[in-house]
């Protein structure tokens, strides 16, 4: 079976890793080895000398995009929730992961002040008072994807819905067969 990568991009808090735990197990369910890089548990295991400069982010961002890169090579279906905030670096991630598969960019779009009533961590606030520098959305830039192949409206759907249209697309794209019954 071919691998694939599901790159779910989207500020802090707008529903990535709920997505992401939702379609693992659906994937699982169906008979797919499925490893889900989660990008604060990639940056806290591979990368914890970096910082959040723009360098460092891209740094992190494309050491993410090398390791679904190999996971994909191997057959994997790779998601991958990282805020990933600058489209030249997502680029660069699509680039070595479609050497070896597909690549799906989902968009989770949420505006900023839904992401900060949403924020358990209350790191919103603390970066709006200007005690987190560099804080994506904030205080330091998202750049959405200009053509991402699916949008998910974070604020108008629940996470089940938004899993259920991501599997959507993967059937409609051969990745993925559809559900029994469907």
């Amino acid at each position: 079976m071919e691998g694939f990568t599901v790159w779910l991009t989207g500020l802090s808090g707008a529903g990535k890793t709920t997505i992401a735990t939702l379609l693992a197990s659906e994937l699982e369910r169906r008979g797919r080895l499925v490893e889900h890089l989660d990008g604060d548990v990639v940056r806290r295991q591979l990368s914890p000398e970096l910082g959040f400069s723009r360098a460092d982010r891209d740094s992190n961002i494309e050491r993410i995009g090398w390791l679904a890169s190999r996971c994909t090579r191997l057959g994997a279906a790779v998601l991958v929730s990282a805020i990933s905030p600058y489209r030249e670096t997502r680029e660069r991630c699509r680039a070595m992961i479609e050497e070896f598969g597909g690549f799906v960019e989902v968009f989770v779009s949420v505006s900023v002040d839904e992401c900060r009533q949403r924020d358990p961590k209350g790191l919103y606030e603390r970066a709006l008072a200007g005690d987190i520098v560099n804080f994506t959305g904030v205080s330091d830039p998202y750049e959405p994807p200009a053509n991402p192949d699916l949008t998910l409206h974070t604020a108008r759907e629940e996470p089940r819905q938004s899993a259920e249209r991501a599997l959507d697309k993967l059937s409609e794209l051969g990745l993925v067969r559809p559900a029994l019954g469907a």
